[in-house]
């Protein structure tokens, strides 16, 4: 069962669904979602750098990326097929018994923005900044703003508590994550 405005309002009261900072719920809540905001956060590859990437080298990802950190209201401008990491502004804390699902916004997928290429579904026990996989699908540059909606999180309810969330996974390799880490493959 997907949560309605009216439940996402009442988990959000009740504390069971946490968002910090707080959104403003007269401009973020939908009728069964709630939009998150782009973060200042940016990791974006630097093709010109290597020839291939080689998942299994642990570490690749900090040779073919850097980070970028722009300041409240700055843009960072997506070319056409390009693809970087980014990160809402908020930190989502899922409980043991809902799921997330991070969909894109229909007003930016009408521009070719996409905001995740399979990375939709966030666990039970879930608790960091949810990673954006952007991409510019378009024929022309988009600027992307600080602080703008950038994606919508729908919360789904659990038939029972999951065993093991997420959180108490032993090898969980995005536990608490602040930034938009690099893929983690090579920890399988």
């Amino acid at each position: 069962m997907v949560l309605s405005d009216r439940d996402i309002k009442k988990s959000l009261a009740d504390g069971k669904i946490q968002i910090d900072p707080a959104p403003d719920l007269m401009t973020q809540l939908g009728s069964c979602s709630i939009d998150l905001r782009l973060g200042k956060v940016f990791r974006v590859f630097e093709h010109s750098r290597k020839p291939y990437i080689d998942p299994a080298k642990k570490d690749f990802s900090n040779e073919i990326t850097r980070e970028i950190v722009l300041q409240d209201g700055e843009q960072f401008i997506m070319q056409p097929g390009d693809f970087v990491l980014a990160v809402t502004l908020e930190k989502v804390t899922i409980p043991d018994d809902l799921m997330g699902r991070l969909e894109g916004r229909s007003s930016l997928g009408r521009l070719g923005i996409v905001v995740h290429s399979t990375a939709s579904t966030f666990d039970p026990g879930w608790d960091g900044k949810c990673v954006l996989e952007l991409g510019n699908l378009g024929r022309m540059a988009v600027a992307l703003t600080v602080g703008m909606r950038i994606c919508a999180m729908a919360f789904e309810e659990l038939s029972s508590p999951a065993e093991v969330p997420y959180g108490k996974k032993t090898h969980a390799k995005y536990k608490i994550q602040d930034g938009p880490n690099e893929s983690r493959i090579y920890k399988e």
